[in-house]
């Protein structure tokens, strides 16, 4: 049996590993922004009726995201798991160190897994398909539309895909390859658990030409996003002044976290939503930093320099007490 795939939000794993009441912790171990989209009450009809495909959510999704197709799935972590039994059986290139679910999802289908290097000018030939997060989760390396687009015409060219997970790309929709989605072999997934801070409600939308919407449209099923998901995500697609005030809110945020970071010797990289920093010492400082009731995530991995992420603390005495945290395990 394959091991579970970690992930941030493990909160209660925390609380009983520490012995701390969940209600006590700040938990830092997702990227997902503190301040949420304030969802506007859901009508009743979104409970009692079943969901309908020409509600216009993919219309909106397409508009907010630039993108000639959209297509609405609970979350993109169920695109992930679909997608893979959808193309060419192959080799598929993957970062050692990126979103920990995309290697098993491929592997289950019987496609090779190869090693990424996001670093590299050009893609091997024998890469069939790439899955890259851009930027990347939860080192935060970035690649430019050049580069991607380059990688893309290169597996194109051999019937291959580029995949393009784009979860913690709102906060700089400019670098998005939303726009692009209708090439062959081109996928973005995009998420709105991570800017709008609705985790909860999965849903996410795979942007892609109508070939492979189709085709996960049909491999999905009907109904992958419930109604009052669906209720939540348009009211936060239209609201423009709330995307526009969040963005730059995000902006201060990560830089306040990244400085933070700096100025108790951390080496950092960073989104607006999170930071990561590389250190030998991260196990021990994710123990320390538990053992106050701040919960972060630790990456781990055979052969690699351990590392830690944090995401944003949520108010002015969240800020505070990570900060005396730090202060008195640096000393």
């Amino acid at each position: 049996m394959n091991a579970p795939i970690r992930h941030g939000g493990n909160l209660r794993e925390a609380a009983r590993r520490y012995a701390i009441p969940v209600d006590d912790w700040l938990d830092l171990s997702t990227g997902i922004n503190p301040h949420g989209y304030p969802v506007p009450p859901v009508p009743p009809d979104a409970w009692r009726r079943l969901p309908e495909d020409d509600d216009g959510l993919a219309e909106s999704a397409a508009r907010y995201y630039g993108a000639p197709l959209a297509l609405p799935v609970a979350g993109s972590q169920a695109a992930i798991r679909a997608l893979p039994a959808l193309l060419r059986q192959g080799t598929a290139g993957v970062a050692p160190l990126t979103y920990g679910e995309y290697a098993p999802a491929f592997a289950r289908v019987g496609h090779v897994i190869a090693p990424l290097d996001v670093a590299a000018h050009d893609l091997p030939d024998t890469f069939d398909h790439v899955i890259v997060a851009n930027p990347n989760n939860p080192s935060a390396e970035r690649l430019s539309r050049d580069t991607l687009l380059r990688w893309h015409a290169r597996l194109a060219s051999r019937g291959g895909t580029l995949i393009v997970d784009e979860a913690f790309a709102d906060v700089d929709p400019a670098a998005s390859l939303a726009n692009e989605t209708a090439r062959e072999g081109l996928i973005v997934l995009r998420s709105v658990g991570k800017f709008f801070g609705l985790a909860g409600i999965r849903a996410g939308f795979v942007l892609a030409a109508p070939q492979i919407i189709d085709a996960l449209r049909a491999s999905l099923g009907a109904w992958t996003v419930s109604g009052p998901a669906r209720h939540a995500v348009e009211a936060a697609f239209a609201d423009i002044a709330w995307q526009h005030d969040t963005r730059a809110r995000l902006q201060r945020d990560g830089l306040r976290l990244t400085d933070l970071l700096a100025t108790h010797g951390f080496d950092v990289q960073a989104t607006p939503l999170f930071a990561w920093t590389r250190t030998p010492k991260a196990p021990e400082l994710q123990d320390a930093l538990a053992r106050r009731g701040i919960w972060t995530r630790l990456f781990d991995l055979p052969g690699m320099t351990p590392s830690l992420r944090l995401g944003l603390p949520g108010t002015e005495g969240d800020w505070a007490r990570l900060t005396l945290a730090l202060q008195e395990i640096c000393a």
